[in-house]
């Protein structure tokens, strides 16, 4: 079965579950603006004219596109009712509806989750006019809670592609630390991780410009910015925040290494101090985290912790969903904070995967910044991948 026949299917079980009738999604000229559903809907494929992708919580999986197309759609061996047209989307779309005659029309509008929000204003409006006159005008919903679902509920396939990707990242790590010498930049560091990623193979998680972010010692600003001149010294914390795509499917894991200075087996007090608290932040979060916990409830354990040991409070969530992007949408480990919304009020779900990721800046060393990747499941949250329990140590 093919991982888009296996969220297809998925997605109508998520629409039995949530008893919502029929969940549409309508686009155009996806080569221009690509809703982020169809990857699960259609794979890489574009569609040119206005189409409508149908799933309902009876199993109807219809697709309604032009003619030039429906035998690119049809090879899918997804969609059971494939209906073509040539001059005009409406009169066929307005039909179909009318036929399946809907409750709920669940389209991709969303407050919350960037990811389900790929129904333009424009194709709205399309869609408003091509059923005015009918009662399903009033039965448009957002499809929110589906896409969240879809998303969030990896398959089998789905996190086999995610541990690849995992394993891959803790390699290049691997080589990484055993490449770094004193006096290197940030870019040169850079460089040799992204030949890696073209030796195995791989993409990027995020934009190449920043991927990997390099912060070596004090005086780099931490965020999402790229690798600098900035040059490895004795007595740096270097932080990584670096992921890789593969097959569809991203890592993302922070990492550090300190430099020893002239005659230093171990880091310095503050340093240690530093990575105990980040990891016990994550370790004390990930071992609450269970189906049905509030994602603010786990960020709240990590962030006292950090706050409690003397630390500034971080300005970021504690960690994301992950999957085909590195920032997956839906339940987020996160504050109340305005520019997170309501996701950080959601529930945890078995087979979603998250980073946990706290962090702080220890002065005159660097910032000192861990992230893991943890699949959720019956019996709570489960490390992809091994941990960094221990600060990595350069000796030039």
């Amino acid at each position: 079965m093919s991982l888009i026949q296996e969220k297809t299917d998925q997605a109508i079980q998520i629409l039995k579950d949530q008893n919502i009738d029929l969940w549409l999604t309508f686009v155009r000229e996806t080569s221009g603006v690509r809703d982020p559903v169809l990857n699960f809907l259609i794979g890489d494929n574009d569609l040119t004219w206005p189409s409508a992708l149908i799933l309902t919580k009876n199993g109807d999986k219809i697709a309604i596109v032009g003619n030039l197309e429906t035998e690119a759609v049809d090879r899918l061996n997804v969609y059971s009712e494939i209906i073509g047209y040539d001059t005009a989307v409406s009169g066929v779309l307005r039909e179909t509806i009318t036929r399946l005659a809907p409750r709920q029309i669940a389209v991709n509008i969303s407050q919350n989750n960037v990811h389900a929000d790929g129904l333009t204003y424009t194709m709205y409006k399309f869609l408003v006019e091509y059923l005015a006159g009918t009662p399903y005008t009033d039965r448009i919903t957002s499809a929110e809670s589906v896409i969240n679902a879809m998303r969030g509920r990896k398959t089998k396939a789905e996190l086999a592609r995610i541990q690849k990707a995992v394993e891959i990242t803790d390699e290049i790590y691997k080589k990484t630390f055993a490449f770094i010498k004193v006096g290197m930049t940030e870019i040169e560091i850079a460089d040799y991780m992204q030949n890696l990623m073209k030796e195995y193979g791989v993409g990027y998680a995020w934009s190449p410009e920043n991927n990997p972010a390099i912060n070596s010692g004090p005086d780099k600003v931490v965020g999402h910015n790229g690798p600098t001149q900035i040059k490895v010294e004795p007595g740096h914390l270097i932080h990584f925040d670096f992921g890789v795509k593969y097959e569809g499917y991203c890592s993302d894991i922070q990492r550090i290494a300190y430099v020893l200075r002239d005659g230093e087996t171990e880091p310095p007090v503050e340093v240690q101090r530093g990575f105990i608290t980040v990891r016990t932040a994550i370790e004390k979060s990930r071992e609450a985290m269970k189906a049905g916990a509030t994602g603010n409830s786990i960020d709240t354990i990590a962030r006292e912790i950090v706050v409690d040991s003397g630390y500034p409070e971080y300005k970021y969530a504690l960690g994301h969903q992950l999957g085909r992007v590195a920032h997956d949408g839906g339940a987020l480990l996160g504050p109340l904070w305005e520019k997170y919304g309501d996701s950080p009020n959601q529930k945890l779900e078995v087979g979603q995967v998250y980073t946990v990721e706290p962090g702080l800046a220890v002065p005159n060393y660097g910032y000192v910044g861990l992230e893991e990747d943890v699949v959720l499941t019956d019996e709570g949250a489960i490390y992809i991948g091994d941990p960094q329990r221990e600060i990595k140590l350069i000796n030039d």
